[in-house]
């Protein structure tokens, strides 16, 4: 089995893809649905963790890309296989002694459990390099011959060029490891979509990309002779809306004195924070029993969504959160209004309105994002599934992204127990179920 992760595909790109040469020769005997429910809040990490355990976020503990740190410019990631709950895809794959491999799938730093390992992990202090967390943090061995061989088409995180590293590595893969389960995450579309928007030129581009990067994996699956014997999965894990307003809910925060600076405008002490995650937010409490505080901040919250301006669509409880699957252990969670997503800088205005300069002079800012609630209209993503064990021609009108690890894993011949997801039993011929 090969899973291709292509980030930030969209049910609304389908009419384009449909098209594409290279998805035309999976799409001919597979089966899709292109109304996939994800979860919340819709970012990569935890959509990933989701896609390989079949939980919802509450469940297999990746309730954020970022970890929860205050004040700090450059938060670390949740990077490593231990902030996932129980067991995974790779993990039972492994214990029923298949090969297992992955390139830049999130949250698989240090998994045992993955044979051939280029996990995503980047630089975030000044004295790490991208080589040395990379290694500390896969397959040594692994990442050193691809580094070897590839290492010259990336320039940093920088794309299309990272994704065209990922590709050469997971052809060589494929042609010289031979693992039963490949999982690869590309992220050009993605990073086109944050800085440019959802409809931009740059991101037609990027689907048309990896339209040619699809086939060269789909190229060596036959030179390698086992085609016919794999199941290939494409899949995207949430989509993504137009924006050009930047909430800054910690600048209120600051001025109601829930946070305090020093000097040098740090942290020193904080009751209240805002932890982005882009079209939503996690409002967290340092001490969860601090009622005054709670209350303050409620407060607060109802204030800002009276005026529409405010960027604020809804507030959710931490209780109400958890029942959407997300952290029940923040105080609120607030979702953002069309056009508008969260930061977490506590200096400077309000409302940042976004322009395409500053996306280029400032990475935190995006022209596009996710992060929203699944329920909003018309912000579905997509799965296709061809080959061994699927049926061909089959479109399923709704799934959920957590249906998706326990139906690859029945496809696979391995069970993740019990998950939030179900078997798409639709997908799968007879013999097979």
């Amino acid at each position: 089995m090969i899973v291709i992760s292509f980030d930030c595909l969209s049910a609304l790109d389908f009419p384009l893809i449909h098209t594409l040469p290279n998805f035309k020769r999976v799409f001919q005997k597979g089966s899709f649905s292109k109304r996939v429910k994800t979860i919340y809040p819709s970012v990569t990490y935890p959509c990933h963790a989701t896609i390989v355990t079949g939980n919802y976020p509450n469940r297999h503990g990746v309730v954020n890309n970022t970890r929860l740190q205050p004040g700090i410019a450059s938060p670390d990631w949740n990077w490593f296989r231990r902030a996932i709950k129980g067991t995974t895809l790779y993990d039972e794959a492994y214990k029923a002694n298949l090969t297992t491999a992955a390139l830049l799938w999130p949250v698989t730093g240090k998994a045992k459990n993955i044979q051939y390992n280029l996990p995503e992990i980047f630089p975030n202090r000044p004295w790490q390099n991208q080589i040395l967390v990379s290694l500390m943090s896969g397959t040594p061995s692994y990442q050193w011959e691809l580094n070897k061989r590839f290492g010259y088409i990336r320039k940093g995180i920088n794309q299309p060029e990272l994704d065209d590293f990922v590709l050469e590595s997971a052809v060589h893969t494929i042609l010289t490891k031979e693992p039963n389960l490949l999982l690869v995450h590309f992220t050009d579309l993605d990073t086109m979509r944050h800085n440019y928007g959802v409809y931009s030129n740059e991101a037609t581009k990027a689907i048309r990309r990896h339209d040619i990067r699809l086939g060269r994996i789909l190229d060596a699956l036959i030179e390698n002779g086992s085609y016919e014997e794999t199941t290939i999965v494409i899949l995207g894990d949430h989509s993504a809306l137009d924006v050009n307003k930047a909430v800054h809910l910690n600048v209120i925060f600051r001025e109601k004195n829930l946070i305090s600076v020093d000097f040098k405008g740090k942290i020193i002490e904080w009751k209240a924070y805002c932890n982005s995650c882009d079209g939503s937010a996690y409002i967290y409490l340092k001490n969860r029993h601090d009622f005054e505080t709670k209350e303050k901040v409620k407060a607060i919250l109802e204030e800002l969504i009276a005026d529409p301006d405010n960027g604020i669509e809804q507030i959710f409880t931490g209780e109400e959160a958890g029942n959407r699957g997300a952290d029940p252990t923040c105080a609120y969670m607030v979702e953002a209004s069309r056009g508008y997503y969260f930061v977490e800088p506590y200096e400077g205005e309000y409302i940042k309105h976004v322009t395409q300069k500053d996306v280029w002079e400032n990475n935190k800012y995006m022209l596009a994002c996710h992060g929203y609630s699944p329920e909003k209209k018309e912000y579905s993503t997509f799965f296709l599934a061809s080959g061994k064990g699927v049926l061909a021609n089959v479109e399923i009108p709704f799934m959920r992204l957590i249906d998706i690890g326990p139906t690859l894993a029945r496809l696979l011949g391995v069970d993740l127990g019990q998950t939030d997801g179900e078997v798409m039993e639709q997908f799968l011929k007879l013999e097979d179920t």
